[in-house]
């Protein structure tokens, strides 16, 4: 499926968060729900999430890569006790989701509205 862009959003009037998100990250649908699986597995592994979202884990990594990227999701680094480590994933807490939505939302919002009011028919 194709990125979801925050223009998908105009027109439907009860979009649920899931594709909110989607929409105002420009990020595919399954990395939404890569996001909303790690806030109910937090410190997963890949292996974890790939088996908890029946997907192939270089996949999830790459969704996991994408969701780092737009501040969504941290990694930390925890060393096993045989030696070695393993990458632990957390998704960064609802509220400060809805914060950075919220600041997406009112930054596009307020270029449309400078588009509106630079308009100028005599201009074209």
């Amino acid at each position: 499926m194709a990125e979801a862009e925050i223009e998908d959003l105009v027109g439907d009037v009860s979009p649920s968060f899931e594709h909110v998100l989607s929409c105002v990250f420009g990020i595919r649908d399954h990395e939404s729900r890569t996001y909303l699986t790690l806030i109910e597995h937090r410190g997963s592994t890949v292996a974890e999430l790939a088996d908890t979202l029946d997907r192939d884990r270089s996949n999830v990594n790459r969704s996991l890569s994408t969701l780092r990227e737009k501040g969504l999701v941290e990694r930390r680094r925890r060393l096993l006790d045989s030696g070695g480590y393993v990458y632990q994933y957390t998704a960064i807490p609802v509220p400060e989701a809805k914060r950075l939505l919220h600041g997406a939302l009112d930054e596009w919002v307020a270029g449309v509205h400078e588009s509106i009011d630079a308009f100028d028919p005599d201009e074209t």
